[in-house]
Parts: structure tokens; sequence; C-alpha cells
């Protein structure tokens, strides 16, 4: 881990160092939690009189143990989408939601494609019939536009961009 990048991953499969720190005493009062819970559940099974005590004792721990687990969860801040809540609640998997992401994002690049490659055959059209009415005026737009993509490039280059016109980003390592 970075002391300037303090997100910096560390080999630990992209995740940031500080979160998997941070998430670790959740991680583990969750675990403890849920053996809690285990245990209240076995205890109430098999309910008698005499086990009272023995379930109010749990149930106390259960209560700190509660405490505790929001103590850590101060130390981290993850957030988590609605939705994904909704379907965990719902009894389904979450990467479910990940997956519909996805396929969205899909449907929409592809949506967004089709749209350029429209405007690219209207522009190709319409400079084919305005070269047939115009030719003298479509060749000196053709040489104006050359001009101005090639003086982009530059710019571009200059300013440390790459040649599809995205900016260039430092990664720290």
């Amino acid at each position: 881990m970075d002391a300037q990048n303090p997100g910096a991953s560390a080999g630990n499969g992209g995740a940031p160092t500080d979160v998997k720190l941070a998430l670790d005493p959740v991680l583990r009062s969750i675990q403890k939690s849920l053996g809690i819970l285990h245990q209240m559940h076995c205890t109430v099974s098999s309910f008698t009189a005499n086990s009272q005590y023995t379930l109010l004792e749990r149930l106390n721990f259960l209560v700190n143990e509660l405490n505790e687990m929001q103590k850590a969860a101060q130390n981290s801040d993850i957030q988590v989408p609605l939705e994904v809540i909704r379907l965990i609640d719902d009894g389904k998997n979450p990467d479910e939601f990940t997956k519909d992401i996805i396929n969205k994002c899909i449907q929409r690049n592809q949506t967004t494609k089709g749209k350029s490659e429209a405007f690219k055959n209207l522009r190709k059209q319409l400079l084919e019939e305005l070269e047939q009415e115009y030719p003298e005026e479509v060749d000196v737009y053709r040489e104006l536009r050359a001009a101005s993509v090639a003086e982009s490039r530059k710019q571009m280059q200059a300013q440390g961009g790459l040649p599809n016109g995205d900016a260039k980003i430092k990664t720290e390592h």
C-alpha cells in the first residue's frame, strides 16, 4: 500500500488494501454474530424453563456483538446500492444485479453505436449530394476539415492526449 495513495491496490484482486483491513473486524463480528444466532436457534428450538437463563445470556452476547459490529463498521465507508439489498431480501443472488447492469450498459452502448453510425451515414450522404451540386465548396470544406482535424490532433498530443481523443491518465505506483 502506498502512503500517498491509500486506495492503491497491492496485488489483492483489485480491491484496495485499506478497505480490506477496515472490513476485517466487521467480517469477524458478522461471523461471531452468526455463531451466536445459531446457538440461540438451538436453545429456542429445545426451549425449557431451565434454558431461559442460557437464552438471555446469548441474547445479551448478541446485543453486545451487534454493538461491536456497528463500531467496527464506522471505520469503513462501503456504499451498497439499495437494489442489491432488495435482491438479497427477496432471496435472489446479488450477482444478478451486476449482470443486469452490465447488460443494460451493453444495450446502451449498442444503441449509441447505432446512432453514431446513422449520423455517419447521414453525413456521408449529405456530402455526396452536396458534392453533386457544389463540388468546389465541398472540396474547400474537406480541406478545412482536414486542417482542423490535424490541428486538433496536434493540440491533443501536446496536452498528453491519445489519438482517439481520450486523455491519458497518470497512474501512481
